[in-house]
């Protein structure tokens, strides 16, 4: 696996992945950037619940769940001083389908944290993860990805 991040300005930089797509990222105005790409730190983040993300839906639908929608919200604190790592994160898992199994999707969260989620097993390393979940029915709420 391969990346590249590349300065562009001020606090501004295009990452490149191996696979060819691209991200920019930036800091805030107060570090000298402009505000128009995501922080590498919330990168991090945002790789970790894809990584789960992509882990229990594949579990899910391998184990003949009918899963129709996840998000993973992930929220962390950091220590407060350098290198400020992340001490703690907790991730609120939304699976919506038709009669999902409430043990199979706590499993797949489980597997996903402990064996399979190399993103969640490498910053498990240095902070606390905790997790919490819910299974919603697609009558109940239909789009997931709607924010209140």
């Amino acid at each position: 696996m391969k990346a590249r991040v590349k300065f562009v300005d001020g606090m501004t930089f295009v990452g490149e992945a191996g696979s060819g797509h691209a991200v920019v990222m930036d800091g805030a105005p107060e570090y000298g950037g402009r505000n128009i790409g995501i922080r590498p730190m919330e990168m991090l983040l945002i790789g970790l619940g894809g990584c789960t993300a992509f882990d229990v839906v594949q579990i899910l639908r391998r184990g003949r769940e009918d899963v129709t929608d996840c998000v993973v919200e992930v929220s962390a604190e950091r220590a407060e001083t350098d290198p400020k790592v992340f001490t703690s994160i907790h991730m609120e898992y939304k699976v919506a389908g038709r009669n999902l199994a409430p043990a199979k999707v706590e499993r797949a969260i489980q597997l996903s944290k402990e064996k399979y989620c190399s993103a969640s097993i490498m910053l498990g390393a240095v902070a606390t993860i905790t997790h919490s979940w819910t299974a919603i029915d697609d009558a109940a709420m239909p789009d997931l990805l709607a924010k209140a």
